[in-house]
């Protein structure tokens, strides 16, 4: 399994229209383990997700089933794989 810092920027046209989709979303996902972390930037031009995955692949299929960006919310979407060292959310930190 290795951890993902996902990015995206939102075009802001269908936002609060699918948000409550996508919170929806990530809630499922959140319970099943995968979703850390999630929220909007402070200035709700984006928003950040910290995924767990097997593999880029995995989370490619995971993040391209969002609702944001099925339905047109992502205008731009980074990925980057995190390598987490210290956390209270760690196993065996705290």
């Amino acid at each position: 399994m290795a951890w993902y810092l996902v990015e995206i920027r939102y075009a802001p046209e269908k936002l609060a229209e699918v948000r409550p989709r996508h919170r929806a979303y990530l809630n499922e996902h959140a319970a099943q383990g995968r979703v850390v972390v999630a929220g909007p930037l402070a200035d709700d031009t984006g928003g950040l997700v910290l995924w767990e995955a097997e593999d880029e692949a995995a989370l490619t299929e995971l993040i391209d089933n969002d609702p944001y960006y099925l339905e047109g919310v992502v205008a731009q979407r980074s990925v980057r794989e995190f390598r987490p060292v210290l956390g209270a959310w760690l196993p065996g930190q705290g």
